[in-house]
């Protein structure tokens, strides 16, 4: 009998948990470049929850794709915010159905500890700004990974 190794698992959904800055930073990472329809943002203030329905890149698959040279991925995720009291927002038609954000950031600014705003940035000027009683993020994958619809990893660049 041998040991296992690492190959031998199975990529499995993710779902992670933030409740403060550093641990959100990770799922910054993680949510870097996913687009959305704007319709696809809810907050339901007597739940205290604002979600979004988001179309992420597979950063944590990149190097797989790219040594067994096959396509990029994405994936449907919940990235959900708890504790939500407020929400505004900046350049931003959530009625707009034609409108696809894609996502740049997301950071936590601590205002009356554990209170603070978290803001969602996205490109063109767009942003969301929650106010939060405390930092309580979900990052939730909701759909298997499917082939990335441009065939390319995002890019910066101009």
């Amino acid at each position: 009998m041998s040991d296992a190794r690492f190959e031998d698992g199975q990529d499995k959904p993710l779902r992670l948990m933030a409740n403060d800055a550093e641990d959100l930073g990770v799922i910054a990472a993680l949510i870097q470049d996913a687009v959305l329809p704007a319709t696809e943002m809810t907050w339901r203030p007597s739940e205290r929850r604002f979600a979004l329905l988001l179309n992420r890149f597979r950063w944590e698959d990149r190097p797989a794709a790219e040594i067994g040279k096959r396509a990029y991925e994405r994936v449907q995720s919940v990235l959900t915010f708890g504790d939500v009291t407020a929400v505004a927002s900046q350049g931003i038609d959530a009625k707009d159905s034609d409108t696809v954000l894609s996502l740049l950031t997301v950071s936590f600014t601590q205002t009356d500890a554990p209170a603070g705003q978290v803001e969602l940035t996205f490109a063109g000027d767009g942003a969301l700004r929650l106010s939060v009683e405390c930092l309580e993020v979900s990052l939730r994958d909701v759909t298997r990974p499917y082939r990335a619809p441009s065939g390319h990893m995002p890019s910066h660049e101009d």
